[in-house]
């Protein structure tokens, strides 16, 4: 088939659309990441998409696709994509979160890419991850650190740059939802961050026809996999391979917003008592997702005997 025969499928008109195939959205992909594609069929589809709502199935297909078309990386245990645009969130703790795990043991790979907001990247050296210049510099860093950022444009070109498009059609697309589930070191596991509540379910359940093993997706801070420990937050995802849906209760804190400084940035300084359960808080959920019992808050203890010894 041609992009313009899936196109086609999208856009015939009221009675006569109809969403894509998983193996459909696939076979979209991959035509759209060859170099020939036409760029106006590439945007059509893009929003058409968009305007119809994307399916399950469709992220799926995206997602496989997109995937499929990367270099092989090393395998890793946990997938922390980071790809919210960050213009109302504050410092982001969830990188120390992503830290302790990595400090338990566990192999995490941390990507994304967060528009002009330079406040994750700008905290990674203060939460040692070190960043991967290229594909290859990731297994070094995992052997050495146990975890490493991957960004997006050294990881996927072709998706990164169809990631900018917004920049050109005027609106975000399904590039958004299709980065948090490209999980490019096919780990087991993922913990994935909205910020709109109705994309839970939808990357639930297009993990599950991907045949991935367990995932959490929250309504974080500022769309990233960040707990606010003062609120009730519901998880949905996978729990070995099977739906998977829990509830859990908030502390009791006065009402008040992650995000309370543009500004705001990591800094080596010891956080406050909130901002320590937003950093244990969120590794217990990624804990949970990985289905061990570490101790978050032995190892945040641990972390800051570390840095002061």
């Amino acid at each position: 088939m041609t992009l313009a025969d899936h196109v086609r499928t999208l856009g015939r008109g009221p009675g006569r659309s109809r969403s894509l195939t998983q193996d459909e959205a696939h076979d979209a992909m991959r035509l759209i990441l060859r170099d020939d594609a036409a760029a106006e069929a590439v945007g059509a589809l893009l929003m058409l998409l968009r305007m119809k709502g994307e399916t399950a199935q469709e992220i799926a297909g995206l997602a496989a696709a997109a995937q499929a078309d990367m270099a092989g990386l090393p395998r890793v245990d946990l997938d922390w994509p980071s790809y919210a645009a960050g213009r109302t969130r504050g410092a982001p703790w969830f990188l120390l979160s992503a830290r302790l795990v990595a400090e338990a043991g566990h192999k995490v790979l941390v990507h994304g890419w967060n528009g002009t907001d330079p406040k994750v990247r700008a905290g990674l050296r203060a939460a040692g991850i070190p960043v991967a210049g290229t594909v290859k510099d990731i297994a070094q860093h995992l052997d050495r650190s146990g975890i490493v950022y991957l960004p997006l444009e050294v990881a996927h070109p072709a998706l990164f740059h169809l990631l900018n498009l917004r920049a050109v059609l005027g609106l975000r697309s399904c590039v958004n939802t299709v980065c948090r589930m490209l999980n490019p070191g096919r780990a087991p596991a993922s913990v994935q961050g909205v910020f709109h509540p109705s994309y839970r379910l939808l990357q639930a359940d297009a993990a599950q026809l991907l045949g991935w093993r367990s995932l959490t997706v929250i309504k974080g801070g500022g769309g990233e996999f960040e707990r606010h420990p003062g609120k009730d937050i519901t998880g949905f995802g996978l729990r070995s391979g099977a739906p998977w849906e829990a509830r859990f209760s908030g502390a009791h804190y006065e009402a008040r917003r992650l995000a309370t400084c543009r500004d705001a940035t990591l800094t080596p300084a010891t956080p406050t008592a909130f901002d320590t359960d937003i950093i244990t808080g969120t590794a217990a959920l990624a804990f949970d997702t990985l289905g061990t019992s570490d101790d978050p808050r032995a190892l945040w203890d641990a972390h800051l005997a570390a840095k002061a010894a």
